[in-house]
């Protein structure tokens, strides 16, 4: 029904910056919500952001607000994660999330 796929993960120095992009398909509502996800080695996964799809409702988990920033495109399909000041502790695989459905997730590893 909903296929998501996401991009963007990388290597990134303590400090850098990043942009992870999820591109949707399928059958998603105007009233669901979009969000990010990051589940690092032996934790349990986490959420990062979400977003309505009209993006004016945005929530962040406490260690990335005022880091990172979540938006999403005008036609609704795709939606961002803005990481800007990573840190090591910002070390995950990413996933978005609809709903029940879940992207493969992207590995976003901060080292220098």
């Amino acid at each position: 029904q909903v296929q998501l796929v996401e991009s963007g993960g990388g290597l990134v120095q303590p400090g850098g910056s990043l942009r992870l992009s999820c591109a949707a398909s399928g059958r998603i509502f105007s009233t669901d919500s979009m969000a990010w996800y990051r589940q690092a080695p032996g934790k349990e996964r986490e959420l990062v952001a979400y977003i309505s799809t009209g993006g004016d409702i945005i929530g962040y988990a406490d260690s990335v607000k005022g880091r990172f920033t979540i938006s999403r495109d005008s036609a609704k399909n795709l939606v961002y994660l803005q990481m800007n000041s990573l840190k090591s502790e910002d070390t995950a695989v990413y996933y978005c999330k609809h709903n029940s459905y879940w992207g493969q997730g992207t590995q976003v590893t901060v080292s220098s």
